[in-house]
């Protein structure tokens, strides 16, 4: 099973939450036939964004994250609500690179270094929160964790990872936010860095040993305590209803032309890849006003 876990340390001056994502990653893998290198950099992004939609204190905000570096990949985008449950896509999910020099996939190559991550915030207000950094990598964790210490001025350290396995499927996937609250002591900062510079691969840690092991690793020396856990999963809301309002915004003129093709109008969902057919007469409904 998928999962957040949420703990705290040094008083509750260091907070920590861990994902295992392995099924939720093979899921958009699935759905969207990513090469491997696309199935980290998509996996990376939407393990991160689970992590802060999670966070989300309000009940039914959003999260996305969008990354683009000018790489062959195009954007990236994950979307998470505040229950931690994702979806996301990659513009170009079959893109393949040659492995690193070090045998690891080049997801920074087909991300790019050269644009921005952005994280917008929808709250239920009129305009979403947005913020955005440009990227330090595209290896996303680092990205982020820049985002995170620049735009939101929390000090943190970010941890994702996807293991690919030789059938292209996922083995593991999963990440870390780790972050110091007001107040904490200089020493914990060391502390943490050292612990995240000796700690073994994340895929390593949550394929052998899971999730509990990352907090043992990140917070060595450090008492903890689990606050909570959550399931998550890959799950995407579009309806039926919500593409025929999506046709019916193209305004009274495209709606007419695609009348006048007298041909059904498929469209699919980039999240989920679901299809939906509207006949010419279902459009016509909805140019004259009523349901589709």
């Amino acid at each position: 099973m998928d999962r957040i876990i949420r703990a705290t340390a040094a008083d509750g001056y260091i907070k920590m939450a861990v994902v295992t994502a392995k099924d939720t990653i093979e899921c958009a893998r699935t759905i969207h036939h990513c090469s491997p290198t696309a199935t980290a950099a998509l996996g990376r992004t939407l393990c991160a964004a689970s992590l802060l939609g999670e966070a989300m204190k309000e009940e039914k905000g959003s999260l996305t994250i969008r990354i683009n570096g000018g790489g062959p990949i195009g954007s990236v985008v994950a979307v998470s609500d505040s229950e931690g449950n994702v979806r996301g896509y990659a513009e170009n999910p079959q893109v393949e690179l040659p492995l690193r020099k070090d045998g690891k996939l080049n997801v920074g190559g087909a991300v790019g270094r050269v644009g921005m991550v952005t994280v917008s915030r929808d709250i239920g207000l009129k305009e979403p929160y947005i913020g955005s950094t440009e990227l330090v990598s595209g290896e996303i964790a680092e990205d982020l964790t820049a985002y995170l210490i620049e735009s939101e001025q929390v000090p943190s350290a970010c941890g994702l990872g996807v293991l690919v396995d030789t059938d292209r499927s996922v083995k593991a996937a999963g990440g870390f936010i780790v972050q110091l609250m007001p107040g904490a002591d200089e020493k914990l900062i060391d502390k943490l860095e050292e612990n995240i510079f000796m700690m073994d691969q994340l895929t390593t840690i949550l394929d052998e040993d899971g999730a509990e092991a990352v907090f043992a690793q990140v917070l060595k020396g450090l008492e903890y305590h689990q606050v909570g856990e959550k399931a998550i999963e890959y799950r995407c809301y579009c309806s039926r209803e919500r593409v025929a309002d999506a046709i019916r915004s193209v305004g009274q003129e495209e709606l007419a032309s695609m009348i006048a093709e007298g041909k059904d109008i498929s469209v699919s969902c980039q999240f989920c890849d679901r299809k939906y057919v509207f006949m010419p007469d279902e459009l016509q409904a909805m140019a004259d006003g009523g349901e589709n």
